[in-house]
């Protein structure tokens, strides 16, 4: 990686990051309502793998997708103006957190149903592959997804089809608040790729770099028409799994270690040792996302709300 990518990476971490304390921050005053399933603690997955990618690329998110759409490049005022129900948001105010798309960037939709993202990657790689265009289509899921059917059927399919899809499990070790060792034989999710003859790959989630590398690697070998990889991002995300729910079921001392780990930190000081930036450069970055968010608020704030009539609007398309 050049010293722009690394800068570039760092920057889109610490915007994540500061985007989801916002959001925190505004259903404290109550200018957001409901839950929201926030990726704190789990930056490194989507930045390093939608750094890998083009902007044509594909992408599928979760309940938790954040992190995706900004690492894949959308801006913070029109995301903030759909989460506040705007009609200038992404998808004018009806997609919500977890329901945010925009074919633009190639992001298909954060979906609320567990492992629904996985076939809807999986169709858009068939696309790819039918239409001969070289694009490669990205799942992100959680570890509860990998014991969902649509995780098994689609990745058969991409598998007996070489299709050009790169399945990226983000494994938080809790499914909502059940830990995966209790309902999960095996240590590793991407053991199972060789159930499909595809490659399995357990990288530390926390470690952009390594995910960077991880996934270019995986999207070459895709682009090559040699087929899917799955890949396993060990990682951790520091709350619970909404930002309204009470963290009963964690050990207080795992979700510290955890901390300890956090990505962003891991990752600023290997800029510092490289001399890539300085303390001075890396406070920039934090106070320039900081504006950019507070400049976000502010435009969403005096976007328009849709009006009743447009509640039967883009609900069919022709």
């Amino acid at each position: 990686m050049d010293k722009s990518l690394k800068i570039k990476m760092y920057r889109d971490m610490v915007r994540i990051r500061l985007f989801e304390d916002k959001v925190n921050e505004l259903v404290r005053k109550g200018e957001l309502y409901g839950f929201y399933h926030l990726c704190t603690g789990q930056e490194a997955v989507a930045v390093g793998v939608c750094s890998a990618l083009n902007k044509d690329d594909y992408i599928t998110s979760t309940h938790r997708g954040h992190g995706h759409v900004i690492a894949k490049g959308l801006e913070l005022k029109r995301m903030v103006a759909e989460l506040m129900g705007k009609v200038e948001g992404y998808n004018k105010a009806k997609g919500g957190s977890m329901h945010l798309a925009s074919p633009e960037y190639g992001i298909l939709g954060a979906n609320g149903i567990v492992g629904a993202g996985i076939p809807i990657a999986t169709g858009a790689a068939l696309s790819s592959k039918l239409l001969k265009n070289n694009r490669v289509a990205v799942s992100f899921f959680g570890d509860g997804a990998s014991n969902q059917g649509t995780f098994h059927e689609a990745i058969n399919l991409a598998s007996a089809f070489n299709l050009p899809c790169i399945y990226v499990c983000e494994n938080n070790l809790y499914g909502v608040g059940t830990k995966q060792s209790k309902v999960r034989k095996i240590e590793n999710i991407a053991d199972r790729a060789a159930a499909y003859g595809i490659p399995g790959v357990v990288v530390d989630g926390n470690d952009v770099e390594a995910v960077y590398s991880c996934a270019k690697e995986a999207v070459e070998r895709a682009r090559r028409g040699e087929g899917p990889t799955l890949i396993e991002c060990k990682t951790y995300r520091w709350g619970a799994h909404h930002n309204a729910e009470n963290d009963t079921y964690r050990p207080p001392e795992e979700v510290e270690a955890w901390k300890k780990k956090c990505p962003i930190k891991r990752f600023a000081q290997v800029l510092l040792n490289e001399g890539i930036l300085d303390t001075k450069g890396l406070n920039d970055i934090e106070a320039e996302a900081k504006r950019e968010l507070e400049e976000a608020v502010e435009y969403a704030r005096k976007c328009s709300s849709p009006s009743l009539e447009s509640a039967l609007e883009d609900v069919y398309s022709n």
